[in-house]
């Protein structure tokens, strides 16, 4: 059929891809070694046995162009995936733009959300390795949520350090957790040295994802049984997210299009790698793609920080990686898209954007919200906070295609539902959101606390 006549572009269960598209095989420019915290040396496969299985270590590092997704994981993904592509003739409408727009729904997978694309073969591969629990640290709660279910399929048990500020705004992803048998602790917490010691500096500390990872890894050494997962910005965790991509390049032949934009939210970075990344080898060969990541105003670690390296953690525990960084102790303000509350974004996608292969953009809450509404109320759907905020560049360069009178492509990644997110959605129809903007003086004063690297 043609672009004209579809509306809900799906594919055949057996073309769900059967590898993983990795980005590192096309690179005009390698990607900085991950640095040892402690020595500064290059990392070694044995700096991260002590919380990774050595198959995602091997996948962290490869340069292969694609992987092999084992059959076991490909059967899971058959719940949700292929994940619908939908032609948003509503909105197009309601914009009285001559764009197109399209969505790739992420929220049909059973947590949600996309992050079950990374936390299904995380886990099966530390299963493989005879691990019996994952730590993890979680924002809003869709990685939460996608572990907790992932490790209950494989009969593993989980815990997950969700940011105090989350914890308290979104209750019911930590009882959608404990639904699936995860432990879920506010962070930071009084169960790790870490945590106990910024409580009692900080007693009203909000949290950040640094200080939930460096209280995930603390426990996860503790234990002989227990490895750690992380839910965004690593290389395997964006090599996973790339089934979204690569499925989107399908679904847009089958109705004759191809994108002008892609366009993704942006955090740690996993959402936009993964439709994004697979549009890579047509732009270097010259094919007039854009693709953006949208970020926070309130933590725009792109658009406003520094490409160094730094630490993905609170503690200095984690690998140096060399990204764009607002400092990894950088507490942004409690928004409501707490999956984008993160100081730095994945050393690949920072790479990439510092080529000039990537795009990104910052934007203020409250117009997220804007756009969050008018999408539900023309497509039906009630998006997260993080995945509203690909919504408003969306509307935005549909407003100026209607503007240009160009009829341009436009593609984004809806990466999850809000049906979770309703206090967010209150506190935005009581007009109680507030925009955040961090100042420059903020970033410069946080940068001077990076580490130094010789």
């Amino acid at each position: 059929m043609s672009r004209d006549e579809l509306t809900k572009i799906i594919l055949p269960e057996d073309k769900i891809p059967k590898f993983w598209y990795n980005v590192q095989a096309d690179m005009p420019n390698p990607l900085a070694p991950g640095l040892n915290p402690k020595t500064q040396k290059a990392l070694t496969p044995d700096d991260l046995t002590p919380i990774f299985p050595k198959s995602l270590i091997e996948q962290e590092v490869s340069t292969e162009r694609f992987i092999e997704i084992p059959q076991e994981v490909r059967e899971i993904y058959q719940q949700w995936r292929p994940s619908p592509l939908f032609r948003a003739r509503r909105l197009e409408k309601a914009l009285a733009t001559p764009c197109r727009i399209y969505y790739k729904y992420e929220g049909v997978s059973p947590v949600g959300s996309h992050k079950l694309n990374s936390a299904i073969p995380q886990v099966y591969f530390n299963k493989a390795a005879g691990i019996k629990r994952l730590t993890t640290e979680t924002g809003a709660g869709q990685w939460g949520t996608a572990l907790a279910l992932a490790t209950k399929m494989f009969d593993m048990e989980c815990t997950v350090y969700m940011v105090r500020i989350s914890f308290k705004q979104k209750p019911y992803r930590r009882v959608f957790m404990e639904t699936y048998g995860a432990e879920c602790i506010a962070s930071p917490s009084e169960k790790t040295r870490i945590g106990k010691d910024i409580l009692a500096k900080y007693p009203e500390t909000p949290g950040t994802l640094g200080i939930a990872i460096s209280e995930a890894i603390e426990d996860a050494v503790q234990r002989d049984d227990t490895n750690y997962a992380l839910g965004s910005v690593l290389n395997h965790v964006c090599l996973h997210q790339t089934i979204i991509g690569q499925e989107v390049k399908l679904q847009m032949e089958m109705v004759d299009d191809y994108p002008d934009v892609v366009i993704g939210c942006c955090g740690g970075g996993s959402n936009f790698a993964g439709i994004a990344f697979p549009f890579i080898p047509d732009k270097l060969k010259g094919k007039k793609v854009r693709l953006v990541g949208v970020e926070p105003a309130a933590c725009p670690s792109l658009t406003k920080g520094k490409f160094v390296y730094d630490y993905c953690d609170v503690e200095g525990l984690t690998p140096l990686l060399k990204m764009y960084t607002l400092g990894s102790n950088f507490t942004p303000a409690g928004i409501h898209a707490g999956g984008l509350r993160y100081h730095g974004s994945s050393p690949i996608l920072s790479q990439l954007y510092h080529d000039r292969l990537l795009e990104a953009t910052a934007v203020k809450q409250k117009e997220v919200f804007e756009a969050a509404v008018l999408f539900a109320q023309t497509e039906g759907i009630l998006p997260a906070p993080e995945s509203a905020h690909a919504i408003r560049a969306v509307v935005d360069e549909a407003l100026a295609g209607k503007e240009e009178g160009v009829a341009k492509s436009i593609v984004f990644n809806l990466s999850g539902h809000g049906h979770l997110d309703l206090s967010a959605y209150e506190s935005y129809h009581s007009g109680e959101i507030e925009d955040v903007v961090i100042t420059e003086e903020t970033i410069q004063n946080n940068l001077k606390n990076l580490p130094q690297v010789d």
